[in-house]
């Protein structure tokens, strides 16, 4: 670089620098809005230093004797531990809409069956005409309009055909894939090691089969959270407090597949949100 592009380079630097500077501190730049800190469920000391363990109400609590603050708990002890809480909780609260559960031996229930679909169907040779068993009835072949597609500027590809347009074999592929993440789903929910437990307790212990956790009615003002929340919001929620563990990414594959379980586990159910 000679000397006179050198003179020419310095300004342009300052000059951008100075725009960026001005553009950041402008009163027409919008802050990005911070989350509020979440409230804990502070939990009372034990004088024995015994472990005490809360519930996902954000208020009760119970002293587990015998098992020392730091110790985890056995599932047994857990499940135990839990299903006294949940007891606890139901005495004060006689008259709340809760929908109930046989008793805490589900909570080892068995994952949710996988249905075993048929073998995918054959693909057609690029160019081909769909076959007769690869058109929905009164809908759209998976080839139609497909060579056209890649040409096509925004539009939603998925495996060379347009949104809309697909095979029974995309319909198996899909139906396996939901199915997978619900099984993982159920696998995290019902394991408090894959949780990030400290203490032993895992969701289904308050929640067999997932019950009693409306995932229907999200978003509503969650009354522990004190804002409008999301089901993975109070996933969050719980996993830090009853199960003690760390809140979980938005795109963590576990909160997602728990997010699958906790839907399957009320499909079909009329969607209300906001509703308590």
């Amino acid at each position: 670089m000679n000397l006179r592009m050198k003179l020419l380079v310095v300004p342009c630097a300052a000059l951008s620098f100075a725009g960026g500077v001005a553009l950041a501190t402008s009163p027409d730049a919008k802050a990005v809005p911070q989350a509020e800190p979440l409230p804990k469920h502070v939990l009372p000391a034990s004088k024995d230093g015994n472990l005490v363990l809360g519930l996902c109400d954000g208020e009760t609590s119970m002293e587990v004797p015998g098992v020392k603050d730091g110790q985890k708990l056995t599932r047994a002890q857990a499940i135990t531990a839990t299903a006294q809480l949940m007891g606890d909780w139901r005495k004060k609260n006689p008259n709340a809409k809760w929908d109930d559960v046989p008793g805490p031996v589900l909570a080892q229930a068995s994952p949710p069956a996988t249905k075993k679909s048929p073998a995918p169907a054959p693909q057609p040779a690029p160019g081909a005409k769909p076959a007769g068993s690869d058109v929905r009835p009164g809908g759209v072949g998976a080839q139609t309009g497909a060579s056209a597609v890649p040409q096509q500027r925004k539009a939603d590809v998925q495996t060379g055909h347009t949104y809309g347009a697909f095979s029974e074999r995309d319909e198996q592929v899909w139906a396996d894939s939901v199915q997978a993440a619900v099984k993982e789903g159920h696998r995290v929910f019902h394991d408090a090691e894959a949780l990030g437990g400290t203490v032993g307790v895992s969701c289904d212990m308050c929640h067999p089969d997932a019950a009693n956790t409306h995932p229907e009615t999200y978003p509503k003002y969650q009354v522990q959270l004190g804002r409008v929340a999301l089901l993975r919001d109070m996933i969050n929620w719980c996993i830090e407090n009853p199960v003690r563990g760390k809140p979980l990414a938005d795109g963590d594959p576990r909160m997602r597949a728990m997010e699958a379980y906790i839907y399957a586990q009320r499909k079909g159910v009329k969607l209300e949100y906001g509703k308590h």
